[in-house]
């Protein structure tokens, strides 16, 4: 039962004139040499708060973290004085190395705050969907063991439902105002210098729970040192925008957003502006006109789409929406078209499609701006062995994989075996320019009931990129005859359309342009529209935009079965 209830409220928005300068602790030494590029990203760390530390001391005055329509702009210095506030604060209320702490927050400077907070106490923090039931939140709370929450007021009532039956949880900390300092509790003796640098490489940089698209979400345990390992792999390959500029959208529960707005943001001492609410994101990349920008294929679609809907100059277009000052952008977590590709290189957006998952610790692959890499996903990142087993699986080894599953021995045998290879579960090849390309997941194939197998996720690539209408596709055929579709139309885009004739002629046209790219046994025979909306975290959706094929077939099965014998209309 939950034991204690901590209120965290009434901060003060400039530290500078609640704290004597005096008492803050000078930074005397810096890690990280004058020119932070290739291989110089994060050189001689040890741990991520040993990097963090190293860029407060760098770049004091720089800016760190923002939310414009708040007030609140932090530098290094500021942000820096804040961490250590705030690990004195979870010291006093029991947090000690190895402790998981749960962060159920939106896309604010408090989350990044609070991580980092509990990363220098050598603790283990994760966040939570904010999309998540609270049945999901109690199973993450129970299975990491966890004994501080941090959340907002915005999540009241699942923290009422859940904090109840939580198992060892013993605080919740709400916090309360528009820029907490974490530091409402003092901690007499604490030493803080002395607790961050006693955490070491091998220690959890974060918990990243799966999806959980096919079970139930398992705990991936990353280590600082995983976490290094990529940044330097990964930064290596890319050029190292001075000063970066990053927009923190994408849920911090999923690995992409923690190494993009935090882990990354701390390498590149770059600033990061926060955007709470995802329909703001439009205004916030506009206004904070990022240098690095990953997001999932249906953010790049829907620029495109907005693009030739207002009849626009690409190029224009770029520039107006606060993207043409974009030195590295990425589209990971499903198959980019390359017609998307193409489109949004030649309007001056640098695309690249990443091949990454959270027990890389982030980016497995990323492609170049070469063509000749569109419809790969490039070569892997420095540091990371790729290899193709007799059936098709990529394996992957090197320091960036996760340590294992939290309190799941045989699943972490089964995925790292006694040679350090992670098995992905994705099948693929690579060429003889070492360039990877993703088949499908292994478990997701369709095979038809003339036992062929194709790609669902490649199929489905293809009718969004024939038609910006088309939100999501789904593609089935598996033990059937034939291919067929369930397709979601975009709400915004389809509400330009007179009515569902014109829809309908244009979801048509759209199948039958995809058809042509694809072979004649992954053709899509027929498809229906959905009357639906499709959210992240939904029935049909992950909350990081992944279909959910299972719960998807169970849902729509008349539809589906309508599609194979004719009882209901549908377009062919």
């Amino acid at each position: 039962p939950l034991r204690v209830r901590a209120e965290i409220s009434g901060w003060v928005l400039d530290v500078k004139h609640a704290i004597p300068m005096e008492d803050r602790p000078m930074h005397t030494e810096s890690l990280i040499r004058p020119s932070a590029s290739g291989d110089e990203v994060t050189a001689g760390m040890p741990t991520v708060c040993a990097a963090f530390q190293a860029t407060a001391a760098r770049h004091p005055n720089r800016l760190a973290v923002r939310l414009p329509q708040e007030g609140i702009a932090w530098t290094w210095d500021e942000y820096a004085f804040r961490v250590r506030r705030g690990a004195a604060t979870l010291h006093a209320l029991g947090v000690r190395r190895g402790d998981a702490v749960a962060l159920l927050l939106r896309n604010r400077p408090e989350h990044l705050l609070a991580d980092l907070a509990a990363l220098h106490l050598g603790a283990s923090p994760f966040s939570v969907y904010a999309t998540s039931a609270p049945i999901q939140v109690e199973y993450l709370l129970r299975d990491s063991g966890t004994r501080i929450l941090i959340t907002e007021s915005a999540f009241d009532a699942t923290v009422a439902a859940v904090a109840p039956r939580s198992g060892e949880l013993e605080h919740v900390l709400r916090l309360t105002s528009g820029a907490p300092e974490l530091d409402g509790v003092e901690s007499p003796g604490f030493d803080f210098e002395q607790s961050w640098r006693a955490v070491q490489p091998h220690d959890l940089v974060c918990l990243v729970y799966t999806s959980g698209a096919s079970g139930p979400p398992k705990g991936a345990e990353i280590t600082h040192a995983g976490v290094l390992a990529n940044l330097r792999g990964t930064w290596q390959r890319l050029p190292v925008p001075e000063p970066a500029r990053v927009v923190s959208f994408l849920p911090l529960a999923h690995v992409l957003e923690r190494f993009t707005s935090l882990y990354s943001a701390i390498a590149l001492a770059g600033t990061v502006t926060c955007c709470p609410d995802p329909a703001e994101l439009p205004a916030a990349l506009a206004e904070s006109r990022p240098t690095v920008l990953s997001a999932p294929p249906r953010l790049w679609e829907k620029l495109r789409a907005r693009c030739e809907a207002l009849g626009a100059d690409p190029a224009g277009f770029v520039m107006a929406a606060g993207l043409g000052e974009l030195e590295v952008a990425g589209a990971g977590g499903a198959p980019v078209p390359t017609r998307l590709l193409e489109f949004l290189q030649a309007a001056g957006v640098p695309l690249r499609q990443e091949w990454g998952m959270t027990e890389l610790s982030g980016p497995g692959s990323i492609t170049s701006t070469d063509p000749a890499d569109n419809g790969t996903c490039g070569r892997p990142i420095d540091g990371l062995e790729l290899r193709i087993a007799p059936d098709r699986e990529v394996l992957a080894r090197g320091p960036m994989v996760i340590r294992g599953y939290r309190n799941l021995p045989e699943q972490t045998a089964a995925a790292i075996d006694q040679d350090g290879w992670l098995h992905t579960g994705d099948l693929g090849r690579i060429d003889e320019h070492g360039r990877l390309t993703i088949i499908d997941r292994k478990k997701e194939l369709i095979i038809n009931s003339a036992g062929k197998s194709m790609s669902p996720a490649n199929i489905e690539a293809e009718l969004r990129g024939a038609s910006p209408l088309i939100a999501h596709a789904y593609a089935i055929g598996n033990d059937r005859p034939y291919n067929v579709a369930l397709i979601v139309l975009d709400p915004e885009l389809a509400a330009t359309y007179p009515d569902d004739a014109a829809r309908s002629t244009e979801v048509a046209r759209a199948v039958s342009d995809a058809n042509a790219r694809l072979s004649r046994v992954e053709q899509i025979k027929r498809h229906t529209i959905l009357d639906a909306d499709w959210q992240p975290g939904g029935d049909e959706l992950t909350p990081t935009l992944k279909l959910k094929r299972k719960p998807i077939e169970q849902k729509y099965v008349a539809e589906i079965q309508a599609l194979y014998t004719g009882a209901r209309k549908a377009a062919q």
